[in-house]
């Protein structure tokens, strides 16, 4: 019996070939690649109101907000890691969501911390949890968003 190396309990290339899949559906801007991607039940910490987006509806409406916004839309992930165990994943990243304005200008975007918790259903890594932050300087109050990994 042979068995798939992909597929191990410990082995992080389910949830990082889930986390590629996001980056090309969001490279071309497909909300239904994205849907196929997150649970149903999917809970959203963004970092735009409210606290918490619940469900798939509300996290594919934060995804075609992005799509209202840029023209062309990149995604980048740095030093993403995971740990992985039987049915469950939990991994984080630096992420950077950036791309060109409908007006032609070019958008940098900003550096974020997200933290990835995900479900295996059979041979299929789903996204059930993020957390997208920025660190905060503590005497103003106010995000800090000119950092980078």
């Amino acid at each position: 019996m042979t068995i798939d190396n992909d597929f191990r309990p410990h082995t992080e290339s389910g949830p990082r070939r889930t986390i590629d899949k996001v980056v090309e559906a969001l490279r071309a801007r497909d909300l239904e690649a994205l849907r196929q991607l997150y649970t149903t039940d999917v809970v959203s910490f963004d970092v735009e109101p409210p606290l918490v987006h619940a469900g798939i509806a509300a996290k594919l409406e934060n995804w075609a907000k992005v799509f209202q916004f840029f023209a062309t839309v990149d995604y980048e992930i740095r030093d993403l890691t995971f740990t992985v165990d039987g049915n469950v994943a939990f991994g984080h990243a630096f992420a950077r969501l950036h791309g060109t304005l409908h007006n032609g200008e070019a958008a940098q975007g900003m550096w974020v911390r997200v933290t990835y918790g995900m479900r295996r259903t059979g041979d299929t890594w789903l996204i059930a949890h993020d957390q997208v932050s920025v660190p905060f300087d503590i005497t103003t109050g106010k995000g800090v968003v000119d950092l980078e990994p």
